[in-house]
């Protein structure tokens, strides 16, 4: 059995870089890889939880499945958004008012 300091550690870097992604960044695309970097990382707790636990449903896998699916929709509503936006303004430079 894995240790769990390895996958909770990379957990709070995967995450940690999903934040400072999401904050320091002014384009919309590396906003929303930090976003992605956030799920990851929600996505690797749970299956890292679900596989220490005694648990006979795997509901740690289970949900991790069900936020990929959530991640996919939302990767291709953000990318529609995001190529709108670009259409629009000609940049997608999040500091700019837009007209």
């Amino acid at each position: 059995m894995i240790h769990l300091a390895l996958p909770l550690t990379l957990v709070a870097i995967l995450a940690g870089a999903g934040a400072y992604g999401v904050l320091a960044r002014r384009n919309a695309v590396l906003v929303l890889i930090g976003v992605e970097l956030i799920l990851n990382a929600a996505n690797l707790l749970l299956v890292t939880m679900g596989s220490v636990t005694a648990d006979t449903l795997r509901s740690g896998h289970v949900l991790a499945l069900f936020v990929i699916t959530i991640a996919a929709a939302e990767v291709g509503v953000a990318l529609a958004v995001i190529l709108a936006l670009f259409r629009d303004r000609g940049h997608v430079d999040l500091s700019e008012p837009g007209t």
